[in-house]
């Protein structure tokens, strides 16, 4: 059963992997646009695998149907109104000089408290489950996080104040992720309706974000492009990562749990005593 540790831990992991782009534009921005072109496809198959191997899968395990695709219909639509208004608030407020970086920065830790959210939903169905969504959450934050840094860059702020914005905006996933942890621990969240409202806001970044993306960097001059390759890896990895922390890590876990079946309900066997 997982703990608020492994929430802490992982959280972290899950926050702190999203600076590992921006840390490789500050030191190499020759090498920053390939590896986002080559990281964002892969993060989008390690999304979708995520959604439909692991958090609906789950999901449809802990609450009824209709509960948990009513919560990932939520999802979407959340994270669609959310984007609308952080658009809207930037257009409207234009005359009031350039907002673009005070923007980015709230957008960002909106979307990182949402991985918070998706991490600690996962981790009250199981620990595998858990880790899965992280590093689904980290193979597609890291894309993410370099064009923050670009941008944050282009507008001027200074690459140590860029650094220290963007630790502390990660740091949501790990406020967030315990939050989340503790009020479902306590039974005051539907497990259903989170996991659905968690696999919601990951497919929304995957189709609405991600996707698009690869398809505007296509290469339509040639016949082979690696791009949709790295998209069926991102989700290979995935699907054997769901195999291996399930198959394992669940093994060990009840390996690691005594068995109290028969001080619980009593051995009832007849004693030798008694039989004919």
């Amino acid at each position: 059963m997982a703990t608020y540790w492994h929430v802490l831990f992982f959280s972290l992991i899950g926050g702190l992997f999203s600076l590992i782009g921006g840390l490789i534009l500050l030191a190499r921005k020759k090498s920053t646009k390939t590896f986002a072109d080559y990281a964002t496809p892969f993060a989008a198959g390690a999304l979708i695998a995520a959604v439909f191997l692991d958090l609906l899968h789950d999901g449809l395990e802990e609450a009824a149907t209709s509960t948990v695709l009513i919560g990932a219909l939520a999802g979407i639509l959340i994270f669609f109104y959310a984007e609308r208004f952080l658009h809207w608030f930037h257009h409207h407020h234009q005359h009031d000089g350039d907002p673009a970086v005070s923007l980015i920065v709230v957008g960002d830790t909106v979307h990182n408290a949402l991985d918070g959210v998706a991490i600690a939903a996962a981790f009250l169905v199981s620990i595998p489950t858990g880790i899965v969504t992280t590093i689904a959450v980290a193979a597609h934050e890291i894309p993410s996080e370099i064009g923050d840094f670009g941008l944050l860059l282009s507008k001027g702020m200074r690459r140590s104040k860029v650094l220290l914005v963007n630790i502390l905006s990660a740091l949501a996933t790990t406020a967030m992720a315990l939050l989340t942890f503790a009020l479902g621990s306590s039974d005051r969240l539907p497990l259903g309706v989170l996991l659905g409202l968690s696999a919601g806001f990951l497919l929304y970044i995957a189709l609405s974000d991600i996707i698009p993306t690869i398809h505007e960097r296509a290469v339509t001059n040639k016949l082979f492009d690696i791009r949709p390759l790295l998209l069926l890896l991102g989700v290979l990895v995935v699907a054997g990562t769901i195999q291996i922390a399930h198959g394992y890590i669940e093994v060990e876990e009840d390996h690691a749990q005594p068995d109290t079946s028969n001080e619980i309900h009593g051995d009832h066997t007849a004693p030798d005593q008694h039989r004919d």
